[in-house]
């Protein structure tokens, strides 16, 4: 028995078994001993359980009891604490924030909030947020119902504003209960380049007038952009130009690779130097050495009876470009080896000696070190060509140069259909800028033309954007895809035709988003391009 003059409950241990005495001692209620170190959601459901708990401490010892109202007065402290320093939180913030709960109703409105949307918090506390706001225009509805994440998103709540905004739900037991969202007001920004984008439309077409009457001597001013990136990346490469190196261009798909190569080479070499480009993936593993090297008359069966010089002869006296080298079949690193290092060739079937007088400018959007790694590239040759390398930068790290870039394939594509676009709005800038570019500058180019095309009435509408209407949520969009697939519950196929019906599916989806390409749609997909033609061939899916 455990007990003291001015305690409330005794405990009573009879064998190994734990009971409460309170003040009628005729009345026994079971219990139990815990830990002194028991989380607080353990101890909340046993007193649910028992009236009164006994604790312990770590020698097993009792040292004291806890009860419900012990508990109750414990919690709501805790409450009261995280509540004091939540709204300190809120109170020292200078952005807009947010919150709402499981029913769209308003529980947190800061300082900023106030400032930007001119709606004061005791109005707008404990009211939905619809009440103030065009639910289509609020990201926090879309977090709160389909637990959607943003970081530092373009986002336009009323037609007079745009703000920069965060968004994140909130999860309890795995269910959202609500969503907060902080925003920051950037709409002297956005004016300021609307004005930017007038202007520099009017300066691209000065340039223009100039560049006809006054050929620029820059080879790099083929090369748009004035970020920091894009600018350290020209200043990188006008270095290169200095020496005869071989030089590594790396960068994913559409970043530009060639656009360099070709200005690395004007500015080194003389005017009639020639320069031949060869992409690696094109060519058929079965064709590429005659390409390379060349052949001489006879040389096999349906060879063409004048020979035919290779890419290497052609390119003497200037540059050989060798694009997606990562894509050169293993045998043919070997022969380019031999030729780098000895500087002389022979032409197929041909038994005369060629000296190889060219430089290399060599291009990969692929992980050269990876595929050393893996035994899908020659080390020797790796470090052969990895003299001196260039890492062009994503489109997505540069957007700042969207506006010049946009305004330069408009003028150029403005020209070149006839079709004279009166401007573009600042809802299609948003979403080009709120868009990822997967495809870098290269897809934005196409996506430019197209949207000249359709502006017959030189209006750039935003319901021509390819990916303005993707939904955002990948994985529901192949849930979906899914289901589309086996809409027929009646037919029911084995599992794998199911899982390839649903695979070709998402592959025709994304070529459709590629506009074809396969080397995006690989990226994207997250596999080889040699891997996505097997699948496409095997799927029955038109190359």
């Amino acid at each position: 028995m455990i007990s003291a003059a001015d305690a409330d409950a005794a405990f009573l241990i009879d064998q190994d078994v734990f009971y409460i005495i309170g003040f009628d001692p005729l009345k026994l209620s079971k219990s139990m001993m815990v830990d002194c170190d028991t989380p607080i959601e353990e101890v909340v459901k046993y007193v649910k359980k028992y009236r009164c708990l006994l604790v312990k401490d770590h020698a097993g010892s009792p040292i004291g009891f806890i009860d419900s109202g012990i508990v109750s007065d414990c919690l709501f402290n805790s409450f009261r604490c995280l509540r004091a320093f939540f709204d300190t939180v809120l109170e020292t913030m200078d952005a807009s924030c947010t919150v709402i709960d499981k029913d769209e109703t308003v529980c947190a409105w800061t300082e900023g909030a106030e400032k930007i949307f001119s709606i004061p918090r005791d109005d707008i506390i404990g009211k939905p947020v619809t009440s103030f706001f065009e639910p289509d225009m609020l990201e926090i509805l879309k977090t709160l119902k389909h637990g959607r994440k943003l970081h530092r998103h373009r986002h336009q709540p009323r037609p007079d504003l745009f703000v920069l905004i965060n968004s994140n739900p909130v999860y309890l037991d795995g269910k959202i209960i609500g969503a907060v969202v902080s925003e920051t007001d950037i709409t002297s920004q956005v004016r300021l380049n609307q004005e930017l984008f007038n202007m520099s439309t009017e300066v691209h077409r000065l340039e223009q007038e100039v560049a006809r009457l006054r050929p620029s001597n820059d080879p790099f001013s083929t090369i748009k952009g004035r970020s920091r990136a894009i600018r350290k990346t020209i200043e990188m490469a006008r270095k290169v130009s200095s020496a005869k190196s071989t030089v590594l261009i790396l960068g994913e798909s559409g970043v530009g690779k060639e656009l360099f190569a070709k200005a690395i080479h004007d500015a080194r070499e003389t005017p009639n130097a020639p320069f031949i480009p060869i992409n690696c993936g094109a060519i058929p593993a079965s064709l590429f050495e005659s390409e390379l090297f060349g052949y001489e008359r006879g040389a096999f069966s349906g060879a063409d009876q004048r020979g035919k010089k290779g890419k290497i002869e052609l390119a003497r006296g200037g540059t050989l470009f060798l694009d997606e080298i990562g894509e050169m079949p293993m045998e043919m690193q070997v022969k380019l080896l031999r030729v780098l290092q000895e500087k002389k060739f022979y032409r197929i079937g041909g038994t005369k000696e060629i000296d190889a007088d060219f430089r290399v400018i060599a291009a990969t959007n692929r992980n050269l070190e990876d595929m050393v790694k893996e035994g899908k590239f020659r080390e020797d040759l790796f470090y052969r060509l990895n003299v001196i390398s260039i890492n062009i930068p994503p489109l997505r790290e540069r957007k700042e140069d969207l506006i010049e870039l946009t305004h330069y394939f408009l003028y150029e594509f403005s020209i070149r259909y006839n079709r004279p676009i009166h401007g573009i709005s600042q809802e299609v800038m948003n979403e080009l800028f709120n868009y990822s570019w997967p495809g870098n500058v290269r897809e934005l180019r196409n996506v430019i033309e197209r949207l000249v095309v359709l502006a017959a009435d030189g209006i750039i509408k935003i319901e021509d954007l390819p990916f303005v209407h993707q939904v955002d949520n990948h994985s529901v969009n192949i849930y979906n895809q899914f289901e589309e697939t086996n809409a027929d519950v009646d037919k029911i196929l084995s599992l794998k035709e199911e899982l390839e019906m649903c695979e070709k599916k998402i592959i025709e989806r994304v070529l459709r988003i590629e506009n074809g390409n396969k080397q995006a749609c690989a990226k994207r997909l997250g596999v080889t391009r040699a891997t996505l033609y097997n699948r496409m061939k095997k799927l029955g899916i038109k190359m």
